[in-house]
């Protein structure tokens, strides 16, 4: 397995608790849903040469209830 590289990460408070119930969701720690996300993200740009979406850069907002 290839050595893994440390970075920091900021998140907004909302965005970590989604990304921490989807993480429990999915039987993964936060970190392990990180780099499926990204991965998955990178995956797709590979595949089609886009981005995810085309508001990438745009605040996010996230209507949790």
């Amino acid at each position: 397995m290839a050595e893994k590289k440390q970075i920091p990460l900021r998140l907004s408070e909302k965005l970590y608790q989604a990304i921490a119930q989807w993480a429990e969701d999915d039987f993964r720690s936060v970190n392990g849903q990180i780099e499926y996300l990204l991965t998955e993200c990178v995956k797709q740009r590979k595949k089609n040469g886009k981005y995810v979406s085309e508001t990438l850069d745009e605040e996010l907002e996230l209507h949790i209830e």
